[in-house]
């Protein structure tokens, strides 16, 4: 049996590597992905294109907007003089954000009434537009509080303490709340996913096409040796692929590693189960590469959509979240979190790492049953 394994393991190798092109596929393209993601991949909303239209201008609306300018979110690119222009820049894209200052801005200020600043957002992406209003409640209440120290300073003639709440926050996994943290793990499992999938969803089809079929038919290999053989050459390039993708992210985007890179490997392999399966038994019912290659990416957007890479399980319906259970990436993707960011071992993840192996062995099983010595 062992040997009839290294046989196919061996003929899959020469057949995967004898390609210059696949070699560059297999091994460099991963590389750029995670160099391009790796800085595309991110939530953090920083130099918000942002216009000013400005009725007031006085001292007290260019002290805002100095508050506003001088902060890391906004970027103050254009003044407008008219009601015309501030629609344009909105429609066009051109800003992100206008702020409004209606005339008597200032008077409401020094006579103690509450002053109007509007902010404009483009809602296009509701995300990004939430986090842009946050950023302008956040550098106003700093505004409102330094002018009332001042105004209780200036009336007792003195600096005047009264109570508030002192918040201190302490940022746990990822103190600096860096987005990167938390995307290149979920990249490092798309990549993984993507290139797993793809390799092994070309075997038995490729068999088919270029006429082999008819040699492992009347061979005495048996189906589930058959599959072995081509699962583990597919599994031993995937690894290859993790530590150098790995190696970037911790070299170059300062990754951190808290975890052991012993256990990331055995949670990859019991993943690489659930992937290299879910592309052998695509293969199984193909009957050409570019149906593979269609059937591949129908499966790979929804299990990305599905797997809280960008958008929470939390926040989604109930229905959906239910579905989410059927999902490998899901589980893949709280493992290499936890491990890279909180350290985690097998003590808090060997439920999701037991699903992954559930998961692996059906599918690999449903693979093996699938398969049929026959053409077509």
């Amino acid at each position: 049996m062992l040997e009839r394994i290294f046989t196919i393991l061996k003929k899959e190798f020469l057949q995967v590597l004898r390609d210059p092109r696949m070699k560059t596929t297999i091994f460099i393209s991963p590389m750029v992905q995670v160099l391009i993601f790796g800085y595309a991949a991110t939530m953090d909303i920083t130099n918000v294109p942002t216009a000013v239209y400005d009725l007031d201008n006085t001292k007290e609306s260019r002290e805002v907007m100095r508050d506003f300018s001088y902060s890391q979110y906004f970027n103050i690119k254009r003044h407008l003089s008219n009601e015309q222009q501030m629609l344009r820049v909105i429609d066009r894209s051109s800003v992100n954000a206008v702020f409004k200052f209606n005339r008597g801005f200032a008077r409401d200020i020094v006579g103690n009434n509450n002053a109007q600043l509007q902010v404009i957002v483009d809602g296009t992406d509701s995300n990004a537009a939430s986090i842009i209003l946050s950023y302008a409640g956040q550098i106003t209440g700093k505004y409102n509080y330094r002018r009332m120290q001042e105004r209780l300073w200036a009336s007792a003639g003195k600096e005047v303490n009264y109570p508030s709440v002192d918040l201190r926050d302490r940022r746990w996994f990822n103190e600096n709340l860096e987005s990167k943290n938390f995307f290149l793990p979920g990249v490092i499992a798309l990549i993984v996913t993507m290139m797993s999938l793809l390799l092994s969803s070309m075997a038995i089809v490729r068999e088919k096409e270029i006429g082999t079929m008819e040699q492992l038919i009347v061979s005495p290999i048996r189906p589930i040796e058959l599959m072995l053989g081509k699962l583990i050459p597919f599994g031993i390039i995937a690894l290859v692929q993790l530590c150098l993708i790995t190696t970037i992210g911790v070299l170059w985007f300062h990754l951190p590693v808290r975890g052991s890179f012993f256990f990331l490997f055995i949670c990859t392999l019991a993943y690489l189960l659930t992937s290299l399966g879910a592309g052998l038994f695509i293969s199984t019912v193909s009957s050409t590469q570019q149906e593979a290659m269609m059937s591949v990416f129908l499966f790979y957007f929804p299990a990305t959509l599905l797997s809280g890479f960008a958008y929470p399980i939390a926040n989604m319906p109930k229905l959906i979240q239910y579905i989410t259970y059927l999902n490998p990436l899901r589980y893949y993707l709280v493992i290499l979190r936890s491990i890279f960011l909180k350290g985690s071992g097998i003590r808090l993840l060997w439920d999701e790492l037991c699903v992954l192996l559930i998961i692996g062995v059906g599918v690999i099983v449903l693979s093996s049953l699938r398969f049929r010595k026959r053409l077509g």
